[in-house]
């Protein structure tokens, strides 16, 4: 077990961490008049000047040999690349054309699509309070559709892309900062020539709006490395099962800045989709929190049972615990 100390420094970094992402739709209208695209290609140029920046200074490079001489790893971190700039580009302009709320829905309903993705593509088992979860969100998704009068696009494409992307990750197994920067080096050569050819046609407006405008556009890159920063600092100081909470900071942090900051119209049979939602969740995250408690007490009991029986019980009940514990489980990446 962690010290306390420790364990406290843990969930100031969670809580850091998912506060600023929770609170990052206020800091992508600062960067008007330059368009949903191009902040998207200067987050990608920047994000790996800072990412790089931490790694010389970590020394931390030995990842990156490992990487290029694994084809089929090196595949899915591109993969992985690819999605997170859907998932990036869609965000920045939901927020930037009205659609904070949308956008937070999506970061809801997450969890659901993660585990609706595990048991189409994984054949994983559900319980059934997870299974009333899923139709729920179904539910919720349906009454939505009536209330916006078409489906909640955004918001699931926001949802399918971060669930793929999250099952990506668990394949390719880097840190979250060495991820970051696989990813980045990745997209930084076409979001240089996308930024090289916005400024041959004059539509950059990187040196057009005057330098503060322009070291907006570069923070863009401590805005995506700052937080995962945090993240990582609290991921190796609290359980996974903590992390699972704290993930939800960030959607209703967005959610309350949608509706109240931004005063998007919130009519009655959307405030009833989200309340479905909600209720999801609260099952999702009860069902967890319930078994993690009943792994956490057969574990208690493996090791008070001695000799080999112990040692087996425990390898046993501590798989089980880290399985419940990450579900629902966090990415180390967001908006």
């Amino acid at each position: 077990m962690k010290p306390r100390g420790e364990r406290h420094i843990g969930l100031l970094n969670g809580f850091a961490a998912y506060g600023m992402w929770g609170l990052v739709p206020l800091f992508w209208p600062l960067l008007k008049p330059a368009g949903a695209m191009e902040i998207l290609a200067h987050r990608m140029v920047w994000s790996l000047v800072f990412v790089g920046a931490a790694l010389l200074v970590l020394r931390r490079w030995a990842w990156a040999g490992e990487l290029l001489r694994q084809p089929r790893k090196l595949g899915l971190v591109t993969v992985a690349a690819t999605v997170i700039t859907v998932n990036w580009g869609l965000y920045i302009w939901a927020v930037n054309s009205g659609h904070v709320v949308e956008a937070s829905l999506g970061y809801f309903i997450n969890p659901l699509v993660t585990i609706a993705m595990g048991v189409l593509l994984l054949k994983e088992r559900l319980r059934p309070v997870q299974w009333a979860a899923v139709g729920t969100g179904c539910a919720a998704v349906v009454v939505l559709t009536v209330g916006y009068g078409r489906p909640p696009w955004i918001s699931l494409a926001l949802a399918f892309s971060f669930a793929t992307y999250g099952l990506v990750k668990k394949k390719v197994n880097l840190g979250g900062v060495e991820s970051l920067a696989a990813e980045t080096a990745i997209q930084f050569l076409p979001a240089l020539g996308y930024l090289a050819w916005l400024t041959a046609q004059g539509g950059s407006t990187f040196a057009d709006e005057g330098a503060g405008h322009a070291a907006l556009l570069a923070s863009a890159g401590i805005v995506t490395a700052l937080p995962l920063v945090c993240f990582g600092a609290a991921a190796i100081r609290v359980p996974l099962s903590t992390i699972g909470l704290l993930q939800y900071l960030t959607p209703v942090f967005q959610f309350l800045l949608g509706v109240l900051y931004f005063h998007e119209a919130m009519p009655p049979e959307r405030w009833a989709g989200f309340a479905l939602v909600w209720l999801a969740l609260a099952l999702l995250t009860w069902d967890a929190l319930r078994t993690a408690r009943r792994a956490s007490r057969a574990l208690s009991n493996e090791m008070s049972v001695p000799g080999a029986t112990r040692a087996t019980g425990t390898v046993s009940a501590t798989r089980n615990a880290d399985s419940v514990a990450s579900d629902p489980d966090p990415v180390d990446a967001r908006p």
